[in-house]
């Protein structure tokens, strides 16, 4: 009896890549390269290979809150970092370790929620409408809370106020450096309604649901310095020193790298918060929406107010 043995083309062999195959790999542009090219209307990216760290900047145009266009540049970043580790699948190191929200905005990292669009689409019963809006948060908060699916560590830098919204999605993060200046809070209560894209699930599962309500019901802003004690805030920063601090931690713990990113893969193993349960949130705050009061558009309108007062013009912004 023969034995024919079948021996794969080149090309086709799984372990061996054609010519036209190893031409496109040695001629891929570096990781950093190919981010210095995106560009996004609201945001800055930059990927830094020494530190292997991918840096992005909310620089919202307008109000320095959660707009949809700020929303949608975020979710549309998101899914280009799934791109950028799927496409280098074949190389032995990955394009980074860390990713960092921060914002360009002196001494704002995020006001919240688009109060004039909630007051507009609450007035008008447009239930599909703030349905939208909170899908829109809660898909970017959802790939913060489970870094992408990707094997990074996920952060916030904040170097200024972070009220709402913007107080949820640094807790979305596996750390929260932040400066002392920093106040956060959910003032959400002030006008009868309560934080609908997260604050509860990720506050419940860091300080307990009592604490969590607590902070919730008392719409009182914090100083990052006393969520450092209260262990929200992971690594505290003299102002202005923000990215320095966070620098100098990456470095301390480079050694427990390996290990720290696996703590944070355990504690969303652990304590997951999923998709479906963010969706169910956002149902309930839809409803809870519809229900206000023309006296509580009014205090709504005055904390638009307030933070119109806070609008600058973007700034030019300079990487350190």
């Amino acid at each position: 009896m023969s034995l024919t043995i079948a021996i794969p083309e080149p090309s086709r062999h799984p372990l061996l890549a054609s010519g036209r195959e190893s031409q496109a790999i040695e001629s891929r542009e570096p990781a950093h390269v190919e981010v210095a090219r995106s560009r996004y209307r609201n945001l800055v990216v930059e990927l830094d290979p020494a530190d292997r760290t991918y840096w992005c900047f909310m620089r919202p145009e307008g109000r320095p809150s959660f707009t949809s266009d700020l929303l949608r540049d975020i979710n549309d970043m998101q899914r280009s970092l799934q791109r950028l580790f799927s496409s280098r699948a074949d190389e032995a190191e990955t394009p980074f370790d860390y990713y960092v929200l921060a914002s360009s905005v002196p001494g704002i990292y995020n006001l919240g929620g688009d109060l004039s669009l909630f007051a507009e689409k609450i007035r008008a019963g447009d239930r599909d409408a703030l349905r939208r809006y909170g899908h829109l948060c809660i898909e970017a908060i959802h790939r913060n809370a489970i870094a992408f699916d990707l094997p990074v560590v996920t952060i916030a830098l904040v170097q200024g106020d972070a009220l709402g919204g913007g107080f949820e999605s640094a807790l979305a993060h596996d750390l929260i450096v932040a400066e002392r200046g920093a106040k956060m809070g959910l003032p959400e209560i002030l006008f009868n309604l309560f934080p609908g894209m997260g604050a509860y699930s990720f506050l419940s599962r860091r300080l307990g649901v009592a604490a969590a309500e607590q902070m919730i019901a008392s719409g009182r802003l914090y100083s990052a310095e006393e969520l450092h004690e209260m262990g929200v805030v992971d690594v505290l920063a003299d102002d202005g020193r923000g990215r320095e601090a966070l620098r100098d931690y990456l470095v301390q713990h480079r050694r427990k790298r390996n290990a720290l990113s696996s703590m944070y893969q355990v504690r969303r193993r652990v304590n997951p918060v999923t998709f479906q349960e963010l969706q169910d949130v956002v149902e309930i705050w839809v409803d809870a929406a519809l229900r206000l009061e023309e006296a509580d558009l009014r205090k709504m309108a005055r904390l638009t107010a307030a933070q119109d007062r806070r609008r600058s013009p973007v700034m030019p912004f300079a990487a350190e």
